[in-house]
């Protein structure tokens, strides 16, 4: 597989996971705590998904 589409793989799956996280943040901006938990750990892994698009984006750019 080529650097680009595991670029763009990565891409998309940030985008269906920020989907996926918006109604458990909608119901915990509603006051479901639950909904809450639910979303900050989508959110940590979020950020974890980021970096790695990030470490793939500058190893694309290296080479």
């Amino acid at each position: 597989m080529s650097e680009a589409t595991n670029i763009l793989e990565s891409w998309e799956s940030l985008k269906a996971m920020v989907e996926e996280l918006e109604l458990d943040v909608h119901k915990n901006a509603h006051g479901n705590k639950s909904a809450g938990v639910r979303a900050r750990k989508g959110l940590r892994e979020l950020k974890n998904r980021a970096g790695e698009l990030v470490k793939l984006t500058l190893e694309a750019q290296k080479s």
